[in-house]
């Protein structure tokens, strides 16, 4: 095969950043993740998932925004997050996986049954937009940036005047 003199070829690594973790396989994490922990409220398969350092880079809105939680406060994130919405599931969309990160744009759907920031459950139906980011190490998910249409929550649970 001819190549272009003073570039030797470099062989294609199908092997993803530093952590040797297949970008397939971040993914199918990801997929299971948000499954078996945000879809059905699973605590415990937390630890499935997660390193044991778990950083909000970006998340505005978010009580949770800029901290690095422990397993035990995501899963306080979790409980937290659901309460409201005891049937809250998120449809995924469009994924990228590059390197060490996978890009989730998702649709969110879900019933206030519960309260919410201190105001009385509406019953109200959500359906709301966003893009989260997670970041992988050793196959593990280390931390996310995220875009939420949090105005959209408030118009439709009726919050907004």
């Amino acid at each position: 095969m001819w190549r272009p003199r003073g570039r030797p070829q470099q062989k294609r690594n199908p092997l993803d950043g530093n952590t040797g973790a297949p970008r397939a396989d971040n993914l199918a994490a990801l997929r299971q993740f948000m499954r078996r922990v945000w879809d059905t409220g699973d605590a415990a398969a937390v630890d499935d998932f997660l390193a044991e350092g778990y950083t909000t880079h970006s998340d505005p809105g978010d009580p949770w925004d800029g901290q690095t939680l422990t397993r035990q406060t995501f899963k306080e994130r979790l409980a937290t997050s659901r309460a409201p919405f005891p049937d809250l599931r998120f449809e995924l969309g469009d994924t990228v996986a590059e390197g060490d990160r996978v890009a989730v744009c998702w649709t969110m759907l879900g019933t206030q049954t519960a309260s919410m920031a201190g105001r009385p459950p509406t019953g109200r139906p959500i359906r709301v937009q966003g893009m989260t980011v997670y970041d992988f190490a050793a196959g593990r998910i280390t931390g996310h940036r995220q875009v939420v249409d949090r105005l959209t929550v408030a118009q439709q649970l009726g919050l907004l005047g």
